[in-house]
């Protein structure tokens, strides 16, 4: 199918979609916010960005004034990028836009993971203004540093319209900081996000997202990967900062043999905040692995915590994990575990926790000469600590900067 029929009939299935709302989480009004915005300027060089911009986006992991240890940089200012470079060879970065003037296979690829009308708000990002990063790691190549990639929103009242595509071509190995965050503290915005990942063969894909909005950001991520055989998709997320509303539900596909897919998510709901996160794993292929781990902390927000794992091929394994603390008087943690299987010979479980922290702990902590509130940090930062096998060190080290600077938010 030629590229023109096939945005055709994309365009098409979103215009039937665009009223479709969605089956989880609150109902965004789009009708408040604008669709496009003034085009901002490319910068050659990141560093040159507005020191207050590389700060926000620091926050959020993302360091423009030293990208020596980047294999690559990706900013996307409101639906303008505003800078792509890559500092390694076989890896390539830039604008969707570029890619799908460069590739003609690129059609192949393009809403084949996430369905255009899965909702108005997928519907809404194929007709209207959007952009986003192509992210690919050629065969057999590895990244020695992660690439970067970072969604800004400037622009009060404006709908951010993402669609990004990542693949990990075969024995490749790809590792991605991914941060989100907005110029504004207090002005309302609304960010629709696609990503569709697909790992070949023999391929590696470690993707960390850090989200830091304003308390007045309404955030609406639609993701899913395919795996293939012997394939690895690991995605680690982060959201430490308020936020009005938030919902995903992000979803893999193994589809090969022993392929593996591990979430792991750091959630904090202040009050105002509304949290609706899960994550979905269909396990497909003979001998496929999954690990969903959610640790989910309520200090007067609303946080729904939700995990599925579904075994329909021999010999696969799953494990699904939620632990909820919730501290003060306020704040609702609802975990919903679901585990689906198909067929005889599948091995799935899950576990799930929710509570306050015990007057003992925190009484054994006193005992050792720590005050109250130290040892209620102590703890809470114990409970945040997630161990995640297979991270290369600069990732494990920006996952415990990025928790470390949230932490006297959520105390």
């Amino acid at each position: 199918m030629s590229k023109a029929s096939t945005s055709g009939t994309n365009k098409d299935k979103a215009r039937a979609a665009a009223n479709k709302t969605a089956s989880l989480g609150e109902d965004i009004d789009l009708s408040k916010y604008v669709s496009s915005d003034d085009q901002h300027p490319y910068r050659d060089n990141p560093s040159q960005l507005p020191a207050k911009a590389k700060g926000q986006m620091l926050d959020a992991g993302v360091m423009l004034d030293d990208t020596s240890q980047r294999s690559g940089t990706y900013i996307q200012m409101d639906n303008t990028p505003v800078h792509s470079s890559v500092s390694q060879e076989g890896v390539e970065v830039m604008p969707v836009s570029q890619a799908m003037e460069k590739y003609d296979w690129f059609g192949d690829y393009w809403w084949q993971a996430v369905a255009v009308d899965q909702d108005k708000y997928t519907a809404n990002i194929e007709l209207n203004q959007y952009s986003g990063y192509f992210i690919r790691a050629l065969p057999g190549q590895k990244t020695v540093f992660p690439v970067q990639a970072c969604l800004y929103l400037v622009k009060d009242k404006l709908e951010q319209n993402v669609h990004n595509i990542i693949i990990a071509e075969e024995g490749s190995e790809l590792h991605i900081i991914t941060g989100c965050t907005t110029a504004t503290r207090d002005e309302p915005g609304l960010h629709l996000g696609v990503s569709e990942f697909y790992i070949k063969r023999g391929a590696k894909v470690t993707f960390t997202m850090i989200h830091s909005w304003n308390p007045e950001t309404a955030v609406r991520p639609r993701t899913a990967a395919i795996i293939e055989e012997d394939g690895l998709f690991m995605s680690n997320y982060l959201m430490m900062k308020p936020v009005r509303s938030l919902q995903m539900y992000p979803t893999a596909r193994c589809v090969g043999e022993n392929a593996t897919v591990r979430y792991n998510s750091i959630l904090v709901a202040g009050e105002g905040s509304s949290l609706d996160v899960g994550s979905r794993v269909f396990l497909d292929g003979k001998g496929s692995r999954t690990e969903i781990i959610t640790r989910a902390i309520t200090t007067g927000g609303n946080i729904i915590a939700r995990g599925y794992i579904e075994g329909n091929a021999p010999e696969v394994k799953g494990h699904l994990e939620c632990r909820g603390l919730i501290l003060g008087e306020k704040g609702l943690i609802h975990a919903i575990p679901e585990l689906k299987g198909n067929l005889a010979g599948i091995d799935l479980s899950h576990e799930a926790a929710i509570g306050k922290i015990a007057e003992e702990e925190v009484e054994y902590l006193m005992a050792r000469g720590l005050t109250r509130d130290e040892a209620t940090a102590t703890i809470v930062r114990g409970f945040l600590r997630v161990d995640i096998e297979g991270l290369p060190t600069l990732l494990v080290e920006e996952l415990r900067r990025a928790v470390e600077a949230s932490e006297k938010e959520v105390m």
